[in-house]
């Protein structure tokens, strides 16, 4: 097979992610938004759990464990170039790209929830706020967008008319 038989699926993975994220209806700043969050996200994360790592208590090492796990996932799956030296990160990247954008926000959130369950501390709750925004904002975008003011008022109007034929058919019916 020669080398541009190899790039020809390695550029067909590259592209299925945007066009799964333009399935979805994010536009390109909002696709990059999310992105920063994980990455600002997974550095808080780090951190937090480092310095959650620090004392003698069990549960809050065991949260801070997490919370560096946390750290690990959100840089394979947002940054997959800050984990190059990891065979699979490519791979792992690509596959989280493929999900949608509410599967993705149900998994953020849980994974950033966990540890303040675990140890609730300002640490771990400053430590995972911005990981769990990560995930409220792919849960914003897979509500969609919002629609406009006209649409919404001829729809009322469309139903309240809806309504008063109902009432005086009724109330012809009665008569």
């Amino acid at each position: 097979m020669s080398s541009q038989d190899e790039q020809l699926p390695a550029a067909a993975a590259a592209a299925a992610p945007e066009a799964a994220a333009a399935d979805e209806g994010m536009t390109w700043w909002y696709r990059w938004l999310c992105r920063i969050a994980g990455v600002i996200g997974g550095m808080s994360c780090a951190f937090a759990g480092l310095w959650n790592c620090v004392t003698i208590n069990p549960l809050n090492i065991a949260a801070g464990v997490w919370m560096m796990l946390n750290a690990f996932v959100l840089f394979l799956c947002e940054a997959p170039f800050c984990c190059q030296f990891i065979e699979f990160a490519n791979a792992v990247a690509a596959r989280a790209d493929r999900l949608r954008a509410w599967q993705k926000a149900a998994f953020y959130c849980g994974m950033a929830v966990f540890p303040v369950i675990l140890s609730l501390t300002l640490t771990t709750l400053l430590g995972n706020a911005i990981a769990f925004a990560t995930g409220v904002l792919y849960g914003m975008s897979a509500l969609g967008k919002k629609g406009d003011a006209i649409s919404y008022a001829r729809i009322h109007q469309q139903q309240k008319q809806m309504d008063e034929e109902k009432l005086t058919g009724s109330l012809e019916g009665q008569a």
